[in-house]
């Protein structure tokens, strides 16, 4: 199929479901994860040990809000959109994760019901560990705790920030810090192609990102495009020049 006119094309990846995931692969995400980076070679199978794997299909939820909170999971492969419920039933998106992301709770974590749903973006492979199993890694590597604890005091500390609301941000500054953000996490450098972002994104998932709307969010990824500052398909989103877009990020 040729692109229209005008556009151009980035060759992507075919995403397929993940069969499995091997040793390399868990051994990998794990020592990039936010809990268990830094930790030597027989740490890390300890915890693997400890693991479960599952193989989620696109649009197939991990767990849902409102459901028991027994166990963390570690993206291996993939994409996990995490949403949050509204009061009138609809699901909100506030983070897209990338292999190595954590996500999940546990009662003993201060967390007895989970609150947001996790879905698979793609086909994924996502690692899990329950209750008793963390707990064990918790005595065993005290440094795993004290990331616990950092972790719990930085999620309230932004949960406090976010009653402000939108504040005087406009919607073009938090597209703009949405799209920042996920390329700190999933960006991929193609040099004169852009940093790319390979997650099929929805304007329904950008506007949650941005706490805007999808109309609001469509006028201003059209307004970036026409400006050479990012480029997008079905499937992906480059940001072609991004110092333009921590520009209009920081705009006052």
């Amino acid at each position: 199929m040729t692109a229209p006119e005008g556009r151009r094309t980035i060759p992507l990846a075919e995403v397929t479901l993940p069969h499995q995931c091997p040793a390399p692969v868990r051994l990998g995400v794990l020592s990039r994860s936010a809990y268990f980076h830094g930790l030597d070679a027989a740490a890390l199978e300890g915890i693997d040990r400890r693991m479960r794997t599952a193989t989620i299909a696109a649009d197939e939820a991990v767990f849902r809000a409102g459901e028991e909170a027994r166990a963390l999971y570690v993206v291996a492969e993939g994409r996990v959109r995490m949403s949050q419920p509204t009061p009138s039933g609809a699901l909100v998106v506030t983070d897209i994760l990338g292999p190595g992301a954590m996500f999940g709770a546990m009662s003993s974590l201060g967390e007895p019901v989970h609150q947001r749903t996790a879905t698979a973006l793609v086909g994924s492979c996502v690692l899990q560990i329950g209750q008793a199993a963390f707990r064990e890694v918790m005595v065993e590597q005290p440094v795993v705790g004290l990331r616990v604890v950092d972790d719990l005091a930085e999620r309230l500390s932004r949960a406090q920030t976010d009653l402000g609301g939108q504040g005087p941000d406009t919607v073009e500054q938090r597209v703009a810090r949405a799209l920042l953000r996920l390329a700190e996490t999933l960006g991929e450098d193609r040099g004169a192609q852009g940093l790319l972002l390979e997650v099929p994104l929805s304007r329904a998932d950008l506007a949650g990102l941005a706490r805007s709307t999808p109309e609001s969010v469509s006028r201003v990824m059209s307004r970036l495009r026409r400006e050479g500052i990012i480029d997008s398909g079905r499937r992906w989103t480059s940001i072609l020049d991004r110092g333009a877009l921590e520009e209009r990020a920081a705009a006052s």
